[in-house]
């Protein structure tokens, strides 16, 4: 921690979640597009008061998402161009997904720090929290909104890190509305993928899948990964699946995946590793609030390496190796033979 910094400095984090969200619900981003303009002009384009969209774009100033160009005048900056939904690294879905969810769910930490139970066990509401929102359209495209702008940019990455050339056909288990599998497809002419999750998300995954130009290679089949997962396929992609739930749940989805594999077939965790031992580190932080999201949010957790390893074996695998893939890591395991 810089000399500068303070618990008081520190504390007031929450304030600039609030300007960041208030900018994403404004659609200030592609308001200002590509030239400056002045406060005047922009409230007349975002419908607010003047001088309070003036002080606005000065706080974002502050924390680099615009430049003050001149008094009256504000550009944006690289950063502040993820705020576009049409930007191609755009985290504009998230943002709002932080502003509307997820910080209503956080002002209830300390009741889980206390109990170890999720917001939604707490209501007792179960420890299903994608089952518990299901009824809500709007929180459902929010939240797929946010997983697309989170994997879009390790996508990349992720094709990176693993050789996909041995694969014949790819399974992404709660694969969502299926980008990554559409970027794997889009890397790899050859292979044929297969999206698995809700029936809710089919419609979004199709779409896709016909925009990149994939759909003759790719399916979207409906289902619950805690019931079945279907077959056919040679390689299994979990990202950020496993971090949602506790042992006894990730073993469930985990021998549905090895039951699906054929006798040595591949099984990919993508996560976020927790470090052994943590440390005041940007990237340690960044983990570890991750992990408290899991425990008020879906009674997950973010695991080190040793107990990704120790779960997929207890349901079959054997571990192959660890790739980094960003942020996130590969953990790569292959079905015991018999």
């Amino acid at each position: 921690m810089g000399q500068s910094e303070s618990i008081h400095d520190l504390v007031q984090s929450h304030r600039i979640t609030a300007v960041i969200y208030v900018a994403a619900k404004l659609n200030l981003a592609e308001a200002i597009g590509e030239d400056a303009k002045s406060a005047a002009e922009l409230a007349g384009l975002v419908f607010t008061d003047e001088r309070a969209l003036r002080r606005l774009l000065v706080g974002m100033t502050t924390v680099g998402l615009c430049k003050q160009v001149d008094r009256d005048r504000f550009s944006l900056t690289d950063l502040g161009r993820q705020l576009d939904g049409s930007a191609d690294q755009s985290f504009k879905d998230w943002a709002l997904f932080e502003g509307e969810m997820l910080v209503q769910t956080w002002s209830g930490l300390i009741d889980s720090v206390r109990t170890g139970k999720s917001a939604t066990q707490l209501r007792g509401e179960g420890d299903d929290r994608y089952a518990a929102g299901g009824n809500s359209p709007e929180r459902i495209a929010r939240f797929n909104g946010a997983m697309v702008n989170l994997t879009r940019t390790v996508v990349p990455s992720i094709v990176e890190a693993f050789d996909f050339s041995t694969a014949r056909v790819v399974l992404d288990v709660g694969g969502g509305t299926g980008e990554l599998l559409g970027g794997v497809l889009r890397h790899h002419p050859g292979l044929e993928g297969i999206a698995f999750d809700l029936a809710r998300c089919e419609e979004g995954a199709q779409a896709h899948f016909d925009r990149l130009g994939v759909a003759n290679r790719c399916r979207f089949a409906a289902g619950n990964f805690f019931e079945t997962v279907p077959c056919g396929a040679d390689t299994i992609l979990m990202k950020s699946i496993i971090h949602n739930w506790n042992d006894d749940r990730c073993r469930i989805i985990l021998r549905n995946c090895r039951d699906a594999l054929p006798s040595g077939g591949k099984l990919i965790i993508i996560e976020r590793i927790m470090p052994e031992p943590a440390v005041a580190d940007p990237e340690h932080r960044s983990r570890a609030m991750s992990d408290l999201n899991m425990l008020r949010g879906t009674g997950g957790v973010e695991r080190t390496e040793s107990e990704y390893r120790t779960l997929a074996e207890s349901a079959g695998f054997i571990f192959a190796r660890t790739s980094g893939a960003g942020a996130f890591s590969l953990i790569q395991f292959e079905k015991v033979a018999g």
